[in-house]
């Protein structure tokens, strides 16, 4: 899926740690599957900097929406449920992250639901007219990548190298299964063990051409570490 990102400078390096918190899904890298959305936020944010907006195109691989590799999220539209989760995630109160999921999918709060939002959140507009409000609000889309793991499934289209993408993932899940076998652990534990690990951070990074060793390598140095 081709997805859009807008901001006032094209993005070549994403670096969650520079990406504002409290957001509707929390902190995290944010794009859309609709190019003209993207155009009005690069547009927007580009005059609040000075500067022309830009749009950055990327390539989302959709397998993991369905990869028991990553932790997920969807919200098909607005709902009680996504109500409940953007109050969540904009809540300044909390100091860590709301949630630990990879990736999140759902519909936008723009401006016009925002000012909507504060009422309800003030209490000048009951839950029930707050959704029923939603229901004639045009669509929106945004995905937002939350953890370092989840970028591994999107990348720039300039420089999209989809066969190191799936060498990775293939390695990936040959180690966590044969971390199940080894260390007795089940299948969550054995994933956050690979994907905390600094053998993960090396092998996802390109300019270490780990990812051209085979896996049982690999293994050897995550055992190493642990």
């Amino acid at each position: 899926m081709k997805v859009f990102h807008g901001s006032y400078m094209a993005i070549s390096q994403i670096d969650l740690s520079k990406c504002e918190k409290y957001k509707d899904f929390g902190q995290g890298f944010y794009v859309t599957r609709f190019r003209k959305q993207a155009e009005e936020w690069a547009k927007r944010i580009g005059q609040k900097h000075g500067v022309q907006g830009v749009v950055t195109e990327f390539e989302f691989f959709e397998s993991a929406f369905s990869s028991w590799n990553y932790k997920v999220l969807r919200f098909d539209s607005y709902s009680d449920a996504w109500l409940n989760f953007i109050v969540l995630n904009r809540n300044p109160s909390n100091e860590s992250p709301a949630h630990d999921y990879d990736i999140v999918e759902g519909p936008i709060a723009d401006d016009k639901i925002q000012r909507r939002l504060d009422k309800f959140l003030k209490g000048k507009i009951s839950r029930e007219d707050f959704l029923n409000e939603l229901r004639y609000h045009e669509d929106t889309h945004q995905i937002c990548f939350c953890t370092p793991r989840a970028l591994m499934m999107i990348e720039n289209e300039t420089d999209t190298n989809i066969d190191v993408l799936f060498n990775i993932e293939d390695i990936g899940e040959r180690i966590i299964g044969t971390l199940m076998l080894d260390y007795d652990i089940d299948e969550e534990k054995a994933t956050d063990i690979f994907f905390s690990s600094q053998t993960f951070l090396q092998l996802s990074d390109e300019s270490t051409q780990l990812f051209k060793k085979n896996w049982q390598e690999i293994y050897e140095l995550l055992k190493q570490e642990l």
